[in-house]
């Protein structure tokens, strides 16, 4: 069977959405998505996004998100704006509506070439993002690569791990990237991200993606090493986010408020895929 696709990118970051809110077919098995994701002449996207009818009402769809390994994970900030782009397209949809995502709602917000979605509130509490710690703390150490690393830890929905670096260029996010992804303190893997501050108001970030490899850009990435810079008193409510694909703009006023996520969203082409 064939089912329409459209390829996109935000930020750089490879997506291909399929809208299924007529067929309402299920996704296709692991063996499959690892076939799609590596296409013909290389990687087809980093996350695949699903999209169906939502059974809340006040949701106009639903979306799973898929990495290229084949695993199903919680969410994607740069994807879900690449299905909020497609469905804006139809005009009873209007500037604002609302996604049914697999770690709850997520408020969206149109504006000319730019999409914000509303990320949900970070969580740091260390068994839910999950973490294996005694307790919540600013920082810890974890070791990997031979060394003991001062690191931040966050749920956007999906674990993440936040290091500050000096320069984000000289990052070693090959070599530490997989280590940390995998280390046995994060017993659902996690993703990491690499910061490097600039001033207040923007940073640099490089991010290996758990199970997919670094990216050319994460959109929970972005908010969880904007929350971390601010919970470390280095950053203010509106940052701006340069990734190696792009910028986005990451804020948040604290406490138990929703980050919002605001960037682009582009569509490259449209297909079919055989399921």
């Amino acid at each position: 069977m064939e089912v329409a696709y459209f390829e996109m990118q935000g930020a750089g970051n490879k997506i291909v959405v399929v809208d299924q809110r007529e067929q309402n077919l299920p996704p296709p098995e692991t063996a499959r998505l690892r076939e799609l994701a590596q296409g013909d002449d290389g990687s087809f996207f980093d996350q695949l996004m699903w999209v169906s009818p939502s059974d809340d009402p006040a949701c106009i769809a639903s979306y799973r998100v898929f990495n290229t390994d084949g695993s199903e994970v919680e969410q994607c900030g740069n994807g879900v704006r690449c299905v909020a782009r497609i469905l804006a397209r139809e005009p009873q949809h209007a500037d604002a509506f609302t996604l049914a995502s697999p770690v709850g709602p997520v408020a969206v917000r149109m504006a000319g070439d730019l999409v914000s979605v509303s990320m949900g509130v970070p969580e740091f509490e260390p068994a839910l993002v999950p973490f294996d710690a005694v307790r919540a703390a600013a920082h810890y150490t974890l070791d990997a690569g031979g060394e003991q690393h001062r690191v931040q830890v966050v749920s956007m929905g999906n674990p993440h791990c936040v290091l500050q670096v000096d320069r984000v260029a000289n990052a070693a996010v090959g070599e530490l990237g997989p280590e940390i992804e995998t280390h046995r303190r994060f017993p659902e893997k996690t993703n990491v991200g690499f910061m490097q501050v600039l001033d207040r108001q923007n940073i640099e970030l490089r991010v290996h993606e758990r199970g997919v490899g670094e990216t050319l850009a994460c959109g929970t990435g972005a908010c969880a090493a904007v929350v971390c810079g601010q919970q470390s008193g280095l950053l203010d409510e509106r940052v701006t986010v340069s990734l190696p694909g792009g910028q986005l703009v990451v804020s948040w006023s604290g406490n138990r408020e929703p980050v919002w996520l605001t960037g682009n969203a582009e569509l490259i082409s449209e297909g079919t895929l055989q399921l």
